[in-house]
């Protein structure tokens, strides 16, 4: 068992808390619907970029390379100024959604280097830039720009020319659980010597402004260069600092002179320090040396090229027990940490792998560990506001049906920056690469949505803070079944008491979704968008145009998904607990009425299987009764392949109930028989398959998805077909026709925001379920099953070979080419050919459907660190090729 292992044991038995102290603020705390508090909801408006530097914020907190308490009642960040920037640089800087051309978007170069689970070892860069930070120009620029041209970066501006920045890199070491050592390094880059000013800043969230009586913590100098931190409820902690120039001290108070034009109670506000540093207002900070915010001063100027070393160290050790807190010690604990995480990331994935695929993953890993955020919302007192504070006055409030939910807890984001807010379905795919490294964490993810402050009492799953009744897809299932095997095959425990907790609830959800989305009862589900927002010709969430109504080929499949996620869990449960049999055999039925639905061939009116395409398409009904396939070629009509579970004979032979109701379907129901996969024929080794698209299907979908001048992408598989680049569908409604057009990076329409685009570039999540599915369709049908790869190439290729190659695609995106560079970062030079940069990683929301460059979020490791999964069972297989991502039962 490797060090952090042993760590992580400490902290699930609860002989230490490790995790008590992590990587939770968040990148991004303005703009957000927590604390937006506007008549008409106008989070952004409310509380601009402008605002944060001067207001205090209610629920959260944000920072540069930020740690904090799993309570985030005390953090520590840093603030940097280069002497020519109009403000000191506490936070990461970016576009609101309504400024950006393509909706919100981070304007800023920022990098997750490494991280391990107990958060014992992180690191962390920020590239500085020297001059003066653009604000004005990229909010400019990025304003005058449409949804057609390119997004204006802030490497666009030339402020990296010459190398003029500063490195900054943050690297933190745990002693213990409470005793945190951060060392921050700052490279010049440039070729002339350069001023910089740093202030590694300790601050309490504001608790106190919001209610009567509360009880406010302080920060106090105690010694040469040590201030005490004491709080009611997390105890006191020291904070010692190695020659800074002077300590500062002022309080996290909102300067409502500035914001407001009221006078300020006290002049120690939470911008002081800007005011201090950079207007030379010495009154602005406190010198009497308390406050609830305090910030250690050091001021360097360094040579070009060289590089300058501060410290700091956060802990529960007073000064009379410490000794020297800058020793010899010290300095060792970074690589003794350093040399841990090797070891555990070795022992995480031990076979052959590159170089490049270790830095892959280990980034990818980081990027996740270091997008934990301390989620705070509690949605009742947010509607109904503080005692201290004006009652709000909205005309329209959100959320309102979800009045019950109380958030307070560490959550895996998307991104902390672009999507600081936790999404069901993109945690989903979160856990599954968690699982690898933490599953304790990974099965904590699960728990939580399913909890009673998350789940509705209508059995809904929350979906995201703008709008928690919106529909994600059911994969919450998927998810909890992943993390269970994963922890099952590499930590060789079956924790069955989380797969039976979270699948009770999980009854609920699917309950929800069989009362609320399958409104004619028969087996085909409309889920509004289902996350895949402007894949539809038409805005799927809201009143078709048309009229009528539109039965989902997504959401129907997602469906039948579920069936299976759960039918598995049920029969695993049913291992210890025969009750579970008896579920297993619904879920079994409920499955089959859905796959039924999708393939009828008996009624012409009633399927989503298009003859004559030999594709799954949405169909509209319209207000006249009319039926309307929508023959748009997306990932809508992949979906199905999700659907797929491959049932090992020996499940039968340990379950005799199950098996006379399966049988008992195959005997009395013959008229299914058609739509299913197979309920009598056996495949290799006797093994029974459960898909809504049988052989046949899969082979004329495969055709279509394999196909380069269709769907498949040297970088995996288009989430639209490039056929639709010549010829787009087009659908006419009210003198008005509708247009669904190939294209291959952003978004060129604003449905939801316009940030994100489902018309042809490549997403991770679905691709890696398409992996999944091949490799259990390979599982049933064995290698005499084989199809054209890629479509017209005249190569043929089984189905895991098939399913090795995408995953060896999608790595692609991140991987160095023969001549160095990574499509990933194909757009800019400096990425690729510069020393400083090109091992740098950006794990982006989505990828260009033609280069793989990334798209959208570019810190959205949460699914596409799914890589860090690819690369795992990469190293894994053996000669045989028998890499395993979906397992059987």
């Amino acid at each position: 068992m490797t060090a952090e292992e042993k760590r992580l044991a400490e902290d699930r038995d609860r002989l230490a808390y490790w995790k008590q102290w992590g990587p939770y603020l968040s990148e991004r705390q303005w703009g957000t619907v927590r604390e937006d508090y506007s008549a008409d909801g106008s989070a952004w408006s409310y509380f601009p970029h402008d605002h944060s530097r001067s207001r205090a914020y209610r629920w959260g907190e944000d920072g540069i390379g930020g740690i904090s308490d799993n309570h985030q009642r005390l953090c520590l960040a840093i603030a940097l100024w280069n002497g020519q920037d109009s403000m000191l640089k506490e936070r990461i800087f970016g576009l609101s959604g309504p400024q950006g051309n393509h909706g919100e978007d981070v304007k800023e170069y920022y990098f997750y280097l490494d991280n391990t689970p107990s958060h014992a070892y992180m690191k962390y860069l920020y590239k500085y830039p020297q001059s003066a930070f653009p604000y004005e120009e990229l909010v400019q620029v990025n304003r005058d720009r449409g949804y057609k041209d390119p997004e204006f970066e802030l490497m666009d501006t030339g402020i990296f020319n010459n190398s003029e920045y500063f490195d900054v890199f943050l690297e933190y070491a745990k002693y213990t659980d409470k005793d945190i050592a951060l060392q921050i390094k700052i490279i010049n880059r440039a070729d002339t010597t350069k001023p910089i000013h740093l202030l590694p800043t300790l601050w309490y969230r504001n608790t106190w402004s919001w209610f009567e009586d509360a009880v406010k913590p302080k920060i106090e100098q105690v010694g040469d260069n040590i201030a005490q931190a004491s709080h009611p409820t997390l105890g006191d902690y020291w904070f010692y600092c190695h020659n800074p120039q002077s300590l500062l001290f002022t309080d996290n108070e909102t300067n409502q002179e500035r914001i407001f034009q009221n006078p300020n109670p006290t002049p120690y506000v939470k911008d002081s320090f800007h005011d201090y540093l950079i207007h030379g207002k010495t009154e602005a900070v406190n010198p009497d040396k308390y406050g609830t915010k305090l910030a250690a001063y050091y001021y360097a100027e360094i040579p070009p090229g060289e590089e300058q070393i501060f410290w700091v160290r956060l802990s529960n050790i007073s000064p009379s027990e410490i000794g020297e807190p800058f020793g010899q010690e010290f300095t060792s604990l970074f690589k003794q940490r350093l040399q841990e995480a090797d070891e555990f990331y070795q022992r995480i994935t031990p076979g052959k792998l590159s170089a490049d695929d270790r830095l892959i993953q280990r980034q990818a890993f980081a990027g996740l560990l270091w997008t934990k955020q301390f989620y705070h919302y509690v949605v009742e007192d947010w509607l109904q506001g503080d005692p201290t504070q004006p009652k709000p006055q909205r005309t329209k409030p959100r959320n309102t049906e979800w009045k019950h939910l109380f958030n307070d807890d560490i959550i895996s984001m998307p991104d902390k920056w672009e999507f600081p807010w936790y999404a069901a379905w993109d945690l989903a795919f979160h856990v599954v690469p968690i699982a690898l490294i933490d599953p304790d964490f990974a099965k904590r993810q699960m728990s939580r949505l399913t909890r009673e402050w998350y789940l509705h009492p209508n059995g809904q799953m929350p979906a995201y803070e703008w709008h928690f009744s919106d529909v994600n897809p059911p994969v919450h299932a998927w998810g909890t079944w992943r993390v269970y095997q994963i922890e099952k095959e590499i930590y060789g425990k079956a924790d069955r008491q989380f797969l039976e907790r979270v699948f009770q609830k999980l009854l609920l959800n699917f309950t929800w979704w069989v009362n609320q989305k399958d409104d004619d009862g028969n087996n085909v589900f409309q889920g509004g968008f289902l996350g895949l927002d402007n894949i539809g010709i038409f805005d799927r969430s809201s009143e078709l145009p048309t009229g009528g109504y539109l039965e989902q080929s997504d959401g129907t499949s997602w469906m039948g998904m579920y069936c299976l996620n759960m039918l598995a869990i049920s029969l695993e449960l049913a291992q210890t607990n025969p009750v579970y049999e008896d579920i297993a055999s619904k879920f079994f039925e409920h499955f089959l009425y859905i796959a039924d639905a999708m393939n009828h061939r008996g009624d012409a009116d009633f399927h989503l299987w298009d003859e004559q395409d030999q594709f799954f398409y949405d169909v509209l009904y319209t207000a006249d009764g009319k039926r309307h396939p929508l023959r748009v070629r997306s990932m809508v009509g992949l979906i199905p392949l999700f659907a797929t579970l491959v049932v090992d004979k020996s499940l039968f032979q340990r379950f005799p109930d199950f098996k006379q109701r399966f049988d008992w379907f195959v005997e009395n129901r013959p008229n299914l028989q058609e739509n299913i996969a197979s309920l009598i024929m056996t495949g290799i080794d006797d093994r029974r398959l459960l898909a809504i698209a049988n052989p046949e299907k899969l082979r004329s979908l495969l055709q279509k998805m394999l196909n380069e001048a269709e769907f498949l992408s040297d970088y995996g598989i288009r989430s639209l077909s490039r056929c639709h680049a010549d010829h787009p569908y087009t659908f006419t409604v009210n003198g008005t026709t509708h247009e669904v057009r190939y294209e291959p990076a952003e978004s060129s329409n604003g449905m939801f925001g316009g940030n994100s685009n489902w018309r042809g570039p490549v997403w991770f999540p679905v691709n890696y379920l398409l992996i999944e599915s091949l490799q259990s369709f390979h599982q049933f049908l064995g290698n005499d099953f084989t199809i054209e790869y890629p479509t017209g190439s005249k190569q043929q290729c089984n189905l895991q070979q098939v399913a090795d190659s995408i995953s060896e695609r999608l790595c692609r995106i991140f991987e160095q080419d023969q001549q160095g560079n990574r499509p990933v970062l194909r757009e800019y030079n400096l990425f690729q050919s510069d020393p400083h940069w090109q091992n740098l990683l950006l794990f982006n929301e989505y990828f260009h459907g033609d280069s793989g460059a990334g798209l959208g979020a570019n810190h959205q490791t949460g699914w596409t660190g799914l890589v860090a999964t690819l690369i795992h069972y990469k190293a894994i297989a053996s000669d045989a090729h028998q890499s395993n991502y979906a397992g059987e039962i």
